[in-house]
């Protein structure tokens, strides 16, 4: 039988956008527990691109494998900083500089202008960063859009994910968008898209184009099937007219005797 721990970090590793903190409050019949999910709260915050502003700083930036530096440290090129993450609270610390070098420095640097504007043209809230890879042989480029509502019990999170291989100009990455809805009921949506495209140019501002070109194509796509879903599998769920055959005037449903109005027939008194 699982423990308390491995049930709770099943909990934290699964946590739905913006509600980790819910799954906090698991723990808090066991207050120890709390720091002994450590290793739960870093794999959420990686693998969902967690971000965090820094101190004194305005745009967010990354928690990613990609952009660790190991010892709970991590970096953001566009800033050239550097700083400690507090994984369970998701507080960052102690910015010092950081200078990127490399091979792909110039690469990474023109891809992150690429990405800057693309991003704020389409994106609401979101973030990026361009990081070199497997000793410097490789790109890795990383958006994630957030959007919380949860007066109106939904949340959603935006990710995607690119590996460019300079030595044939090839990008191969995913998409993924996880939705979740939660008003008298609990529905999830996640999608996994893969992306594979080729950027002729080399150069940063062919891959922003190219990852523009593909992420709008697969806007399209979901919007399509959203529409599909609503007119098709959806109305299949429910009737279309009540049991009357006839439509519901819902602004004059208050004045309706349930009986006669309704039912058609007449109703005692």
């Amino acid at each position: 039988m699982a423990s308390h721990k491995e049930i709770v970090s099943s909990f934290v590793e699964g946590a739905p956008p913006g509600e980790l903190s819910d799954i906090k409050a698991l723990t808090s019949s066991t207050p120890n527990l709390l720091n002994e999910l450590g290793p739960a709260f870093q794999k959420y915050n990686e693998e969902q691109f967690a971000t965090v502003k820094l101190p004194g700083g305005s745009q967010p930036v990354i928690i990613s494998s990609h952009s660790s530096l190991e010892d709970g440290r991590y970096y953001d090129v566009e800033s050239s900083s550097s700083f400690a993450y507090d994984h369970i609270t998701q507080k960052a610390s102690d910015v010092q500089s950081h200078v990127l070098e490399g091979e792909q420095t110039d690469l990474v640097k023109s891809t992150v202008k690429g990405l800057s504007a693309y991003v704020k043209e389409h994106f609401p809230n979101a973030a990026y960063g361009a990081y070199p890879i497997e000793n410097d042989s490789k790109i890795a480029v990383v958006i994630v859009a957030n959007k919380y509502s949860p007066n109106n019990f939904w949340n959603g999170r935006w990710r995607s994910l690119y590996i460019y291989d300079p030595s044939n100009n090839s990008i191969e990455g995913s998409i993924k968008v996880d939705v979740h809805y939660y008003e008298d009921g609990n529905v999830r949506l996640l999608t996994n898209k893969t992306v594979t495209a080729t950027v002729s140019s080399g150069t940063g501002s062919g891959i922003a184009k190219e990852i523009s070109v593909n992420e709008k194509k697969y806007q399209e796509e979901l919007n399509k099937s959203f529409t599909s879903l609503s007119e098709g599998a959806f109305k299949g769920l429910r009737r279309q007219l009540p049991v009357t055959r006839q439509k519901i005037e819902w602004d004059k449903v208050a004045s309706y005797r349930l009986g006669q109005d309704i039912g058609g027939g007449s109703s005692r008194r």
